[in-house]
């Protein structure tokens, strides 16, 4: 089945006919398989989740998964969005700056991506455009249909032949309905078309309302949902109905009715205490097996068995607990929990690690001024974070608060931000620089022992002047933080404009601060650390990024551990 023409044919836009289908060089029709994730009525039910899920499920079969996110909005990352508006901004190893989604995707499946696996709206019509002012397109007057759904088409065709995965996971950001997101959709129309029904598989996650006022759930507006996706061509193949409380049986007899989708391929997807519950619940559904079946995938039965128990093995840590500690997170962004999904994470794979549970404790600090404002904020933790961030406010709160807990000795760890916070503190009160401060914050302040890189102030543009990405890093022997990795080199993701300023590294050593890891062959100060406290550590990257279910990151292992330690004094 499918497109019975040449590939070779319609590769190219011509006058001779209405196809433009561009294959990268070396992809063979139906080696690949694509799995596609909807989501309808309302957008944030977690398509993320459920993709990484299917994800995790299918590598434990042995079956290779390359996941790719497209997200409609214009702009050609998420660098430069608020995480009021998109949640927490990603960062891979190779700089793109990218929807949490990824981050999602990198800890289910326990790999690093790039941008190929991720797309915006913003990146095709940048291509479409480019190549139209090229002449890329022959003379043809440039349409949605066929040009624009040809460049996505291609772009996961890409993938596949760069990674040359059994299964390209593609996550449909949005809602069905979107006008940003339509062409999309019909491109991966098209792909069912050229490729062949028997080589690709739709899910379409839902939502089941239940108002409390009524006491019960409410299929229609899943229902409408659906109707749009077959309004556009696609048949799903698998309905996964998000619900707060299991979907009961008349409700999924409902949406298999109006769907066209079997009974037992209409499965509940309830509200859970963890994401990492997501997969087990899943499996019981049986929906990996409907995927391997509906796309003739050959399973590995002894690998799943193993790979699987390792993943029972973290889920059951998570489920019964030991012990339990609270660690508060300051921040100006608190009120939107995504903003820190990737620390929120991190803390449950260290508190897995250690049979702990993790109690967080958000500290607005916009309105700490003083000393006992810091105390009163901090007397329930036995750790805290300072976590990245931009702009002025909440600043001195955040200072205050590292002042209160360098010297009653309760385990910190700073974030890109938090170090430079860290300094800022260390350089006013431990060695007299009252004016120290951040030209961020204070552009013309007396004493910036935080100041721009020197290799950013050339470039223009908000997007491009970030230090971006994974990048190697050299610990000193017998300090804290190589204990933790125990190694000598590390690679780490940054995500910053501003550095501690060589200037002063000299007198904030001799007061006693330490900086235990540094960029090679540069003087620039990626951690430090205070000899003497149970757990004082500022790091300029982002170890959130790099921490895993099954891999927590170090630094977050040794603040639980510290943290816990704590508590128990």
């Amino acid at each position: 089945m499918g497109l019975d023409v040449n590939l070779k044919d319609i590769s190219k836009s011509s006058q001779d006919h209405e196809f433009f289908t561009p294959f990268p060089a070396g992809y063979k029709k139906g080696r690949t398989k694509y799995l596609v994730i909807f989501g309808t009525v309302i957008s944030g039910l977690g398509k993320g989740i459920v993709s990484s899920s299917l994800g995790l499920l299918l590598q434990t079969h042995g079956i290779e998964v390359a996941p790719i996110k497209f997200d409609g909005y214009l702009n050609q990352d998420a660098g430069t969005l608020n995480p009021y508006r998109h949640g927490e901004v990603f960062v891979l190893d190779d700089g793109t700056e990218c929807d949490m989604d990824l981050g999602t995707y990198e800890r289910f499946l326990d790999r690093n991506l790039s941008h190929y696996n991720y797309l915006t709206g913003g990146k095709v019509f940048q291509k479409v455009l480019s190549k139209e002012r090229k002449g890329g397109y022959l003379g043809r007057d440039v349409q949605f249909i066929p040009h624009v759904t040809g460049e996505i088409k291609h772009f996961l065709r890409e993938l596949a032949v760069r990674e040359n995965p059994d299964i390209v996971a593609v996550e449909v950001g949005g809602t069905v309905g979107d006008i940003e997101n339509m062409y999309f959709i019909e491109a991966i129309r098209q792909l069912m078309y050229e490729e062949g029904k028997e080589n690709i598989c739709f899910v379409a996650l839902t939502y089941i309302l239940e108002p409390k006022f009524l006491g019960e759930q409410k299929s229609k507006a899943a229902q409408l949902g659906i109707r749009s996706l077959l309004s556009l061509g696609i048949q799903p193949d698998i309905i996964a109905c998000r619900a707060q409380n299991p979907v009961t049986d008349k409700i999924k007899e409902k949406i298999s009715l109006y769907s066209n989708v079997p009974l037992d391929k209409v499965i509940s997807v309830h509200d859970l205490d963890s994401i990492y519950l997501v997969p087990e619940l899943l499996k019981k559904e049986g929906v990996d097996n409907n995927i391997i079946n509906l796309l003739a995938l050959n399973s590995d039965h002894k690998k799943q068995r193993l790979m699987f128990n390792r993943w029972t093995k973290f889920v059951n840590k998570l489920k019964t607990p030991k012990k339990s500690v609270t660690i508060g997170i300051t921040g100006k962004y608190t009120a939107l929990r995504d903003s820190y999904a990737s620390i929120l994470k991190a803390l449950e794979h260290a508190g897995a690690e250690h049979n702990c549970s993790i109690q967080i404790k958000w500290i607005e600090t916009s309105n700490i001024e003083t000393e006992q404002d810091a105390k009163k904020c901090l007397r329930s933790t036995q750790g805290i974070i300072v976590p990245g961030g931009f702009g002025k406010r909440g600043t001195e709160g955040k200072i205050r608060c590292i002042e209160y807990v360098r010297k009653n000795k309760i385990p910190f760890l700073g974030i890109c931000y938090g170090m430079q916070m860290a300094v800022i503190e260390f350089a006013r009160n431990m060695c007299g620089i009252q004016d120290a401060n951040s030209t961020e914050i204070e552009p013309k302040c007396k004493a910036p022992v935080i100041d721009v890189l020197p290799e950013q102030k050339k470039i223009e543009g908000l997007g491009g002047t970030m230090r971006l990405g994974g990048k190697n890093i050299l610990l000193k022997k017998g300090t804290q933080v190589h204990s933790l990795y125990e190694q000598d080199t590390i690679r780490e993701r940054f995500r910053h404009r501003y550095e501690v300023n060589p200037e002063y590294i000299d007198l904030l050593e001799n007061k006693g601060l330490v900086f235990s890891g540094k960029a090679p062959k540069v003087e620039i100060m990626q951690t430090l650390e205070l000899p003497g406290h149970p757990y004082f550590i500022g790091t300029q990257y982002h170890p959130e990024y790099t921490s895993r279910p099954l891999k927590p990151n170090p630094l977050f292992i040794g603040l639980v551990k510290a943290s816990l330690e704590y508590a128990s004094k």
